[in-house]
């Protein structure tokens, strides 16, 4: 099981961080993904990490204000959201892939296990 937290209500210029913890015995991941829907839109790729090396790769749009990390002890995984902008609001969600893999695809189909989204809005 796993959820996304952290979201809220974020002003232009600023920052929040979501969190993705990971929970349940037994439980592995090798990639983690992060998603968002705005309203009106196609879920769209926002970045990820590749467990077992910390490889992490962006979309273009948030490239150089996110950035995603991971805390392998507390099976957890960060999105920080810098530099928002009111373009970043949507529904965001963290996704693992449980099936071995070394590479990161930003295709949703990649992605075996879902958290709830949470919400995040930027406002001016």
């Amino acid at each position: 099981v796993q959820q996304a937290s952290g979201g809220g209500l974020g002003q232009a210029g600023g920052s929040l961080r979501l969190s993705c913890a990971i929970s349940g015995r037994g439980f592995w991941w090798y990639v983690m993904g992060w998603f968002r829907q705005a309203p009106g839109k196609e879920r769209e790729f926002v970045g990820g990490i590749i467990r077992s090396v910390g490889t992490t790769d962006y979309a273009d749009s948030v490239k150089g204000r996110f950035t995603i990390s991971r805390d392998n002890g507390k099976n957890t995984v960060y999105l920080q959201m810098n530099s928002l902008k009111l373009e970043d609001t949507a529904v965001y969600y963290c996704a693992a892939r449980t099936r071995y893999s070394s590479s990161l695809s930003d295709k949703d189909f990649e992605y075996d296990l879902w958290g709830q989204g949470t919400l995040v809005t930027v406002s001016s």
